[in-house]
């Protein structure tokens, strides 16, 4: 995923895709540990998705404390 399409996307969205990544995470790490995930590259991809969708939803809490002030 791309920074620049997830921005694109509304705040309900990209919180219904973090609970979604974040619970693949989970499970791509129980079958790596189980050894049953064939490609452990999927990790990294996800938490760096997840982290990604984590400060675009970061960025725009602040946008909106600081137009409250």
């Amino acid at each position: 995923m791309k920074a620049k399409d997830l921005r694109d996307r509304t705040t309900e969205d990209l919180v219904e895709l973090e609970r979604s990544l974040t619970q693949e995470r989970f499970q791509n790490r129980f079958k790596n540990f189980t050894n049953r995930l064939d490609d452990t590259s999927v990790i990294r991809k996800n938490r760096r998705d997840l982290a990604r969708v984590k400060v675009i939803l970061q960025e725009r809490a602040r946008a909106s404390a600081a137009e409250t002030k």
